[in-house]
């Protein structure tokens, strides 16, 4: 990184230190400029990164996503993986913000993958910490709390940034999960969690405050006033409220504004001050429609809806159901929309990154003077994933595929199916039949899989299935279909007197499960099986 542009990105770090994200964006954007003018691209890379993080708090997401992308298209080219970790989890909080959650947990997911790669703590807390973020945002506290809650085991010895940013966001996440166990009845586990949250935002609003950043006093303040207000201590939750939204009217920060006043009215709720309550939301309300938030105004819309209803005023109530509904409708298609130019800008971008890509190639192959290197570098990659007997993939490509069904962020499951008494096939009628059974089951068990579904040959006489998005009873009745044709299949059209049934063990991978545990237990579940007579399926 050259001299001048890092000197650019010390200053947009104390900027944004100071919490003046527009003065450290438009910094960290002139520092973008000078580094690609210069051919400096890590400079450039480090600066969009800071451009994208700051772009971010200042709501201009599909900016900071479309800064994210270029950034990790340098860094993928000078292979520089710890920087494109960091990077991914700004983008993924970008993604996140515009209710693009499926992706954003794809970005983290990848991220995940290369802090365990390089064995980062660091990055690996910040991968846990916007993980749980990300599935809080999706509604899913119980999940939000246990990513957040690893996250917060691995944050001694991290900077006063990065604790207090889990601080606030076990606080946070403890404003909702309070609510839902106390709704389930658990509340000894409320009480417990509600403890737990103030504590941590305590602590939060004291590293704020010593930091002297305002941005951060604000939501730590709002997140500490509505664990007062769930505590009982209504007078205290109003109190740090409002200097929360004072805070946030002097920094500019809009948002944290508008989250303050919906809390407020929520506190005159608590205190069944209904007509108070709606004075205070319909203020709310029109500065969100004002600033363009269409999240905060749907909120809204609900909240009023419910306290029209509380002062039986139903024909109020019933208008801001159905404005919720109406915004509700619009946000959808705004993010379908946003999709839409973010896939358009990913297409310019790989465009791009495949023009760099060739150019590499046609040096490389003027270089070397061989244009037969490249081919057979393509037929060597295909043979190298693919099962020369079956042709199904091998285990080089299992290894390759299954982290990304992982990444995907849903569960899924993988059975692990072995040819029953192979050897004693072997034996009796010879390694050329033995070769044709495999060959021919693994045409059965393709056949009766989905194109989504993977089938591999695992090695020797195992196969491995992955059956994607699927639960595991229905993994288990596709199982039973596959063991079934399997042992009613003509065999003695291969060879008079054949018979070939299998056994095979079912296991599901969740997010947050690793697929190496996946695998192990399916494994075991398959040895159950064989002990148990064969010819059958064992899940646990």
């Amino acid at each position: 990184m050259s001299e001048a542009v890092g000197t650019l990105l010390l200053r947009a770090e104390d900027r944004r230190l100071a919490g003046d994200y527009r003065g450290g964006c438009a910094i960290a954007e002139e520092a973008a400029t000078l580094a690609g003018a210069t051919g400096d691209s890590a400079g450039q890379a480090a600066a969009l990164r800071s451009y994208a993080n700051q772009l971010l708090r200042l709501g201009r997401q599909e900016d900071a996503i479309a800064a994210c992308r270029e950034a990790v298209a340098i860094l993928e080219f000078r292979g520089d993986e710890y920087a494109i970790c960091e990077v991914l989890t700004v983008l993924a909080m970008s993604l996140n913000d515009l209710g693009m959650h499926q992706e954003a947990l794809e970005a983290l997911a990848r991220g995940r993958d290369i802090a365990q790669r390089l064995g980062e703590n660091g990055l690996l807390f910040w991968v846990h910490n916007r993980t749980g973020v990300v599935h809080g945002s999706m509604g899913d506290h119980e999940l939000s709390t246990h990513y957040l809650m690893r996250a917060l085991t691995m944050a001694e010895g991290m900077d006063a940034e990065a604790r207090f940013c889990i601080l606030n966001n076990v606080g946070d996440n403890g404003v909702y999960e309070v609510q839902r166990l106390r709704s389930l009845g658990e509340f000894a586990a409320a009480d417990r969690t509600l403890a737990k949250a103030l504590d941590c935002v305590i602590e939060a609003l004291s590293l704020a405050r010593a930091a002297d950043h305002p941005f951060r006093q604000s939501i730590s303040l709002d997140n500490l006033g509505m664990l007062r207000a769930l505590s009982g201590d209504l007078d205290a939750a109003a109190e740090l409220i409002e200097q929360s939204r004072q805070i946030a009217v002097t920094g500019g920060y809009r948002s944290l504004e508008l989250a303050a006043l919906r809390h407020l009215a929520r506190v005159r709720l608590m205190r069944g001050q209904s007509a108070d309550a709606i004075v205070g939301l319909t203020e709310a309300l029109r500065c969100a429609l004002d600033a363009g938030e269409k999240p905060m105004a749907m909120e809204i819309h609900h909240e009023l809806s419910l306290a029209y209803e509380e002062t039986g005023d139903f024909g109020a109530a019933l208008a801001h159901y159905r404005s919720f509904h109406e915004l509700e409708r619009e946000a959808h298609n705004d993010t379908a929309a946003a999709r839409a130019r973010m896939a358009v800008h990913h297409f310019e971008l790989d465009n791009a990154r495949l023009e760099a890509e060739n150019a590499r190639l046609e040096a490389e192959l003027e270089r070397t003077r061989n244009a037969e290197l490249a081919a057979d570098n393509v037929l060597w990659q295909r043979q190298a994933a693919e099962d020369a007997l079956t042709g199904l993939p091998n285990r080089r490509s299992v290894d390759q595929r299954l982290p990304e069904l992982a990444a995907a962020g849903h569960p899924f499951c993988v059975a692990v199916a072995d040819v029953d008494h192979f050897k004693k096939v072997n034996d009796e009628h010879g390694h050329l039949i033995g070769d044709e059974v495999l060959r021919r089951m693994a045409a059965v068990l393709q056949e009766n899989l989905r194109d989504t579904d993977l089938v591999a040959r695992f090695g020797g006489e195992e196969f491995l299935i992955a059956f994607n998005a699927v639960d595991v009873a229905t993994a288990r009745m596709q199982c039973e279909l596959l063991r079934a044709q399997i042992a009613g299949y003509p065999w003695d059209n291969v060879q008079p007197g054949l018979n070939v049934t299998i056994s095979l063990g079912l296991a599901e991978i969740r997010p947050g499960t690793s697929v190496a545990e996946g695998l192990a237990r399916a494994d075991e579940r398959l040895y159950a099986a064989k002990r148990a007579g064969r010819n059958q399926v064992c899940c646990g």
